[in-house]
């Protein structure tokens, strides 16, 4: 309908309502539509200054949101979509073997956090283990059948907290320790109880976002020396995490892209994977290596107990669950923390696609347990050992522990 024609609709329904209806009728005739609210991080109108990335739906723009409940923020910074070669080149100094070839990946635009999870963030959720429990005996919020889709597996608390953190835990640092299972897991919750959805990175995704335009071996350029501005690693960390936000950003604002902690993708680690791609352009998802083993997984950056080498932009770290659980004496061992170096500086990074799946079930893609031995491993941990819980999500959730834990005063 043309503005004109809709003009005329409402004169003429104006008449109408005045000879047939009360006075509100009338109001309500002459009201437009309302305007459906804008997502977090969209805006209409092109910003005078800072980042931001130009859509068919708007601007993106770096947005701050708060982890209902608490008073925790984190910050997303906007990434542009474009093509870059992944990997690096045969010339690169301390170039590894699982690093190409190179070949060519298309990205679509998508947010990133400014700086990795920090134990701020982290404990949120870590706090879950005391609070599904608390559910479960009072027999409120149980999961069953019709609401298993929005459950979630809170972490076991730490039977050793000094493996955990040793080497830094104040707010404003970076979380460490976790599997790829349990950070999986946290965007889980955070989606489901904030409304838009996170995810880990895919690791085409973080490696575009870490070079942020540049073909170097670091994102500052060829000269390692430089890294100590940028990077807390084995040389300058003095075998701790640090603050995140400390240290100089890449071109698109991201700090710690390198060192502090080893940031997990969602890809699964194979050595030859770029293999195949070679000579090709490749949309992001077809660069996706979905996991079929627990590990090794593959995780970005290098971290504070790591070298050099291991910081830069194409260089891959593989997991070892095995190895690096070793001091783990459950039985099973957890699904969700590490005991031993290198498991010591994982950590992790948010993302949110412009774009989201294109439903619920998409969403638990990247989000769930994505082998039944993960599974099996956590129900045997939650209900024979009572370590860790299961627990619904949802906008609720925040009012429901407040009551609870009044409650239990």
């Amino acid at each position: 309908m043309t503005r004109t024609a809709y003009q005329k609709y409402l004169t003429g329904l104006l008449f109408f309502c005045l000879l047939t209806g009360p006075a509100w009728t009338v109001r309500a005739a002459l009201q437009e539509p309302a305007a459906q609210p804008l997502p977090p991080g969209i805006v209409k109108e092109k910003p005078a200054e800072g980042r931001f990335v130009e859509t068919e739906h708007g601007y993106m723009v770096p947005y701050t949101a708060t982890i209902p409940g608490t008073d925790v923020t984190f910050e997303m910074v906007p990434i542009p979509g474009g093509k870059f070669q992944m990997g690096s080149p045969e010339d690169e100094e301390d170039r590894r073997d699982d690093e190409g070839p190179q070949f060519e990946v298309a990205v679509q635009p998508f947010w990133i956090g400014k700086h990795e999870v920090t134990w701020a963030e982290y404990k949120k959720y870590m706090q879950l283990d005391k609070h599904f429990k608390s559910f479960q005996q009072a027999k409120t919020r149980i999961v069953n059948d019709e609401n298993r889709q929005d459950a979630i597996t809170a972490p076991s608390s730490l039977y050793d907290p000094s493996f955990t953190f040793e080497a830094g835990e104040e707010p404003n640092e970076p979380a460490a320790t976790m599997t790829q299972y349990a950070a999986k897991q946290y965007t889980k919750w955070l989606s489901l109880l904030s409304g838009p959805f996170y995810r880990l990175p895919y690791e085409a995704e973080w490696e575009y976002a870490c070079r942020a335009g540049t073909t170097t071996a670091f994102y500052f350029g060829d000269d390692p020396d430089e890294l100590e501005e940028h990077a807390w690693y084995y040389d300058n960390s003095d075998e701790l995490r640090h603050a995140v936000g400390e240290l100089k950003p890449n071109p698109w604002g991201l700090y710690d892209m390198y060192g502090n902690v080893a940031e997990w993708v969602l890809d699964e680690y194979d050595e030859d994977h770029y293999g195949q791609f070679e000579g090709k352009s490749i949309s992001l998802t077809d660069s996706f290596n979905q996991p079929e083993e627990l590990y090794p997984r593959v995780l970005r950056g290098g971290s504070w107990e790591l070298e050099l080498e291991d910081c830069r932009s194409a260089a891959r770290l593989a997991s070892d669950d095995e190895e690096w659980k070793l001091e783990d004496p459950n039985f099973p061992k957890s699904p969700w923390w590490y005991t031993d170096t290198p498991g010591l500086g994982t950590g992790f990074r948010l993302v949110r696609p412009l774009h989201d799946p294109a439903d619920r079930d998409a969403q638990e893609v990247f989000w769930r347990a994505d082998l039944e031995e993960i599974v099996e491993d956590t129900k045997n941990r939650i209900t024979d050992n009572g370590r860790g819980a299961f627990g619904i999500v949802d906008p609720d959730l925040p009012t429901a522990i407040e009551q609870i834990d009044e409650d239990d005063k």
